[in-house]
């Protein structure tokens, strides 16, 4: 059983698309009209006005694929069932970290397209105020063997990488997406959306959430980070890398 089938029972519930990250990805796709979404989960962030063909290993994420989203192979990124330059823009979006073999499905986008890829920047990632709460996050082998730009750049050609800013409402539940709403992190089906938090060792997981509890109730966090709750975006550290054949 994949990571996946086992943790992403109510994904749909709180990973929804955001449109302004939407936006920033769908101007990184370029004038190319036909799409590959690898990793693709639910179906979010595949642009409704291109053709589009989705690989999703997951039977679990692929039975939460909204009525009318784009076709979807169950397959995975290190063999894609699918002819060389075949497609014109391959995407992937925060999939990456999850591959078994990173740099095999890199290999795979590049001989079937040109790449965007929506990755985080671990250096940046592990700085966010979460990990005063659910240190284990940053120790996870999902977040350690997470790949930077560096790590993609040993692959793929990255002509550009552009910063995508998290808005304070944001829509889809990942890891970040709560910055300036931490009541947020108690929810369990929160939780559930991303996946550090989901397969952390649920002793752990209750002491994280007792120590955010009782720091919202003090005041101690609004103390080092209530500024945030007025901030109009957030760097943490997700990245759009858009690179060449």
């Amino acid at each position: 059983m994949g990571l996946y089938d086992s943790i992403g029972t109510t994904y749909s519930a709180v990973r929804v698309e955001d449109p302004r990250i939407a936006a920033q990805i769908h101007d990184g796709l370029g004038p190319g009209h036909r799409i590959l979404n690898v990793g693709a989960g639910t179906g979010s962030y595949e642009p409704l006005d291109r053709t589009v063909v989705a690989v999703e290993p997951s039977p679990v994420m692929i039975a939460q694929r909204p009525a009318g989203s784009a076709p979807v192979l169950q397959a995975t990124a290190e063999a894609l069932p699918l002819r060389s330059a075949t497609f014109d823009v391959a995407m992937a979006v925060l999939t990456v970290h999850h591959w078994s073999d990173r740099r095999a499905g890199l290999a795979e986008l590049a001989r079937v397209a040109r790449q965007v890829i929506l990755y985080f920047e671990p250096l940046v990632a592990t700085r966010y105020w979460l990990l005063d709460y659910f240190p284990e996050v940053a120790d996870s082998a999902i977040e350690l063997e997470a790949p930077g730009r560096a790590e993609i750049a040993e692959v793929l050609t990255v002509g550009e990488v552009r910063r995508v800013l998290v808005p304070p409402d944001c829509t889809d539940g990942f890891a970040a997406a709560y910055w300036a709403r931490p009541e947020a992190y108690l929810d369990r089906t929160v939780q559930a959306g991303m996946s550090a938090m989901a397969t952390m060792d649920d002793r752990l997981r209750r002491a994280g959430i007792e120590r955010l509890r009782a720091d919202l109730v003090s005041g101690g966090w609004d103390e080092r980070y209530g500024h945030l709750r007025t901030a109009p975006s957030f760097d943490g550290g997700y990245r759009l890398a858009i690179c060449h054949s």
